[in-house]
């Protein structure tokens, strides 16, 4: 059996039923925000868990009533001031999306508490995304500065229609988990106190299903985001050019403040 927890330290391991792994960010005091071990862990862990013969279904949650706040301010700082930084964290970020793309375990994600960035970005690319009903989904990217990288582009549009996905993603509006199954991006939502054990009996029922079923009814779904491979990686280089502006100083500088951001106004080139 792999020994998940000395591979990946960063993140938390459990087998709660057999063929069952249950993956857990923690980060206590931090709305388990992605630092930058867990980064490169998170991205990683999905090609050995595809490999695994001990599993044959993944949850992914978090810890102490909250399932990610997304990448730590430290992990953005570093991404911001050094290009060997920002160079790794692309491809690591590049990997998160097309790892849990091209795992062919079915996933099952566990959404409460807030659910923003690195975090959600398993938390909607999960075969079956679960959210509490009073989760709050955000994606941040642009009130910090930043393009919405990441996932958005590629999945949300596909997930909730482009006209619901521009309104969130432009402006960051949360997106209760109500709201999130009502407009399809969710698969469900359930109230608080039965999430987890929603997340498990949907599990259950995936371990005990035809393995070769429904990893080729996983994969050839998935080419519909393969298709849209090209969309995701445009939106990850401008995200990642926008780490080297102004923009996301005066973001990161907000954040830390508790203040609303003074951004400025140059006008970039509109190419369509």
């Amino acid at each position: 059996m792999i020994d998940y927890a000395a591979a990946f330290p960063s993140l938390g391991f459990a087998r709660p039923d057999d063929g069952i792994l249950v993956i857990t960010l923690s980060a206590e005091g931090r709305l388990n925000a992605v630092n930058a071990a867990m980064h490169g862990e998170l991205a990683a862990v999905w090609t050995t868990i595809d490999k695994d013969p001990d599993t044959r279904a993944v949850i992914i949650r978090g810890a102490g009533g909250t399932f990610s706040a997304g990448g730590d301010l430290e992990l953005i700082d570093e991404v911001i001031t050094d290009f060997g930084a920002r160079a790794r964290v692309l491809q690591e970020t590049r990997d998160l999306v097309y790892n849990v793309i091209n795992c062919g375990m079915p996933i099952v994600s566990a959404m409460d508490g807030v659910a923003v960035g690195a975090g959600l970005v398993v938390g909607l690319l999960a075969d079956v995304s679960i959210a509490a009903r009073s989760a709050r989904l955000i994606d941040g990217h642009t009130r910090i500065g930043l393009a919405a990288g990441d996932h958005a582009a590629i999945v949300w549009p596909l997930l909730c229609g482009m006209a619901k996905a521009k309104y969130h993603l432009l402006t960051c509006e949360p997106v209760s988990g109500e709201e999130a199954e009502r407009i399809g991006l969710v698969s469900l939502c359930v109230p608080d106190d039965q999430l987890h054990e929603r997340a498990l009996q949907v599990a259950r029922q995936l371990a005990a299903g035809s393995e070769t079923a429904i990893r080729w009814t996983k994969y050839a779904l998935n080419n519909w985001l393969r298709a849209a491979g090209p969309i995701f990686d445009s939106s990850l280089a401008l995200e990642f050019l926008g780490f080297t502006g102004p923009d996301v100083v005066e973001g990161v500088a907000a954040r830390r403040e508790k203040r609303s951001p003074e951004f400025g106004r140059p006008r970039p080139t509109n190419d369509g």
